[in-house]
């Protein structure tokens, strides 16, 4: 499907293309506008948190009004269904909601259907069916078998109108897409060049190109990436910081890509006081500059054939959704040649620098004759500053056509199919098919506090970090505990425990060490009691090893190589163990040491 653009957006906070709002003359116009004001909501938390799948949902009575709208802001939180029947109240009853994704964020987490339910809406417009096969069309069946009506852009509802809306859900959830028909990340080359398609002198001098604005942009499209992707020269060369400076919550993860890791001892990428660095390199690669790395705190991944292909797969594997490639020419044509480059994005500065020898933004790519050179598809222009922002897709997004016929009907064609199911079930992003035993999942829980009395927290997350600074005799440890409470999402919560836990150790009370296991399980002890969706979810997998896929954390996840300790699997394991009658302890405390 073609993803054109017929007019941009000059509104620096969005850096997807938009399309013109049609007045609701023809076939579904407004249905089509009220389709892109849901995913334009659904864009609104890019920066501030990590790359998630975007919601948006818009309710308009049958007066024709909105009256209610939401969107997902980080995983975890209240879903965009929930706020906006919220928002609405009476003016729900017989209104119809527009969402820009199916619902589900979460397995086992059925609150945006149930809201949409019980705030008493008639009808539901979807721009899209999730793009992830163990939640596509599970929303659509439940809609549809409680009475609703559900329409479907492009199956139930067709029209130019309706197809340019759709174009603009697929969009807005490009990245998803990508991870559930490609298995890479969502990829995207920038670079900033002169007129004469230089990035730099001769003498390697870059600073700056393009303007203030763009720059700002810049910031922008690395507060909506995962992680960012430089190669060794531009460390060697530009020691730059590639740090978000968007004014977001949301700091990317930094990524050298170095075939010999011949890198400079000291780098501002070496600094790891606000956000993470991993670098990926060939197999023995100076072993003794990896221990002068892992000494500062970087992470070194080591690939027995380094080249941008296997390491998107990897990233993949790691949960990533979104990359930027700010790197160098080389790196650029080896990332552009493996087809692992989904759209570019090219500030063009009206300057010229000439220079024989002056490196341009992509390097050799093999190719002798113009036939052969790759023509952008969708290709979007907005004039941001004095410079000239060019904008398209090397491929275009893969057709979300649903398959059909679906697992649950070939089961009733042929009921010797089953799915296939891992003796190991891995689980990290609350989008993952097992991703509510996560503890970013949305579900509060109440502990009683050092008094008795029951405090409701957001998530397991939440009730976590914030013991870390319990009973600590400190007015900052203390206002640690409230900004974790009243995080907005599990993701701040962690980045807010973490952040203080790295700075100013001496506020974590003295016996963590020994206690956090404790506090872990009975947080998740309480998860799993109080809500029976999860309790069914965790018994589901009885027989099957349940494995923490965070490849950072060595404690609670496998890690990388699957050399971590994985307690967070151990825990939900135990806690199986016990509600199924198998553990042959009563305690209510975990028999894991650290």
């Amino acid at each position: 499907m073609a993803l054109s653009c017929l007019t941009l957006t000059a509104n620096p906070s969005s850096v997807i293309c938009k399309c013109k709002v049609s007045l609701p003359t023809a076939p579904h116009a407004l249905d089509a506008t009220y389709i892109r004001r849901a995913a334009h909501l659904a864009d609104k938390s890019a920066g501030f948190t990590s790359p998630h799948p975007n919601f948006g949902c818009v309710i308009v009575s049958p007066s024709g009004k909105v009256s209610g709208e939401g969107y997902l802001y980080a995983q975890g939180t209240t879903a965009a269904e929930v706020q906006a029947v919220a928002s609405a109240a009476e003016l729900c009853r017989g209104a119809t909601a527009y969402l820009n994704l199916e619902p589900s964020d979460c397995h086992g987490d059925h609150s945006a259907v149930s809201a949409l339910l019980q705030g008493g809406v008639k009808r539901v417009v979807i721009g899209m069916r999730h793009p992830l096969q163990h939640l596509r069309g599970n929303a659509v069946r439940a809609l549809r078998n409680q009475g609703l009506h559900v329409d479907l852009l492009g199956e139930d509802l067709t029209s130019n109108l309706i197809e340019d809306a759709q174009k603009e859900c697929l969009l807005v959830n490009a990245p998803l897409i990508c991870r559930a028909s490609l298995r890479v990340p969502f990829s995207v080359l920038k670079y900033a060049m002169t007129l004469d398609g230089k990035i730099a002198a001769t003498t390697g001098h870059a600073s700056w190109i393009s303007c203030k604005q763009s720059r700002n942009l810049v910031f922008e499209l690395r507060g909506r990436s995962d992680a960012v992707i430089v190669g060794g020269n531009t460390v060697r060369r530009d020691n730059p910081r590639l740090t978000a400076r968007h004014g977001g919550g949301h700091m990317p993860m930094r990524i050298v890509m170095t075939q010999t890791l011949d890198l400079p001892e000291e780098a501002n990428l070496w600094d790891m006081s606000e956000v993470s660095t991993i670098v990926v390199t060939q197999r023995g690669a100076r072993r003794s500059f990896q221990k002068l790395l892992a000494s500062k705190g970087v992470e070194v991944v080591e690939f027995d054939i380094l080249n941008p292909r296997e390491v998107m797969e990897y990233f993949h594997d790691c949960g990533y959704l979104s990359i930027l490639w700010e790197c160098g020419g080389t790196l650029a044509a080896s990332a552009i040649s493996s087809g692992v480059i989904h759209k570019v994005y090219a500030f063009v500065a009206p300057k010229i620098i000439g220079g024989k020898n002056a490196p341009s933004p992509v390097g050799d790519l093999g190719m002798v004759a113009m036939s052969q050179a790759l023509n952008l598809i969708d290709v979007c222009y907005e004039q941001v500053g004095p410079d000239m922002l060019i904008s398209g897709f090397l491929q275009p997004l893969p057709d979300m056509v649903p398959v059909i016929p679906s697992l649950n009907e070939t089961f009733v064609v042929d009921p010797t199919v089953s799915p296939y199911e891992s003796r190991i079930i891995f689980f990290y992003k609350t989008w993952d098919p097992y991703g509510v035993l996560s503890n970013y999942s949305p579900h509060p829980i109440q502990m009683p506090d050092e008094n008795g009395d029951c405090v409701t927290w957001m998530s397991v997350e939440h009730y976590y970090q914030a013991h870390k600074f319990i009973r600590v005799d400190d007015p900052l440890a203390q206002d640690c505990v409230e900004r974790i409470k009243s995080a907005i999402s599990p993701e701040e919560a962690a980045r807010i425990g973490r952040s203080m836990q790295k700075q100013k150790p001496y506020l974590i009370r003295s016996d963590w060490d020994n206690i956090k296991i404790d506090v872990m399980y009975r947080a998740l002890k309480c998860k799993f009691s109080i809500y029976p969706q999860l309790n069914s979810m965790l018994l589901s997998t009885a027989g099957s090893v349940l494995v923490e896929a965070s490849p950072h954390d060595l404690f609670w996840g496998r890690g990388r190589d699957g050399e971590g300790l994985n307690y967070l699997g151990k825990l939900l394991m135990k806690l199986r163990s016990e509600f199924l009658g198998e553990s042959s302890s009563s305690s209510e405390t975990p028999s894991l040491t650290v």
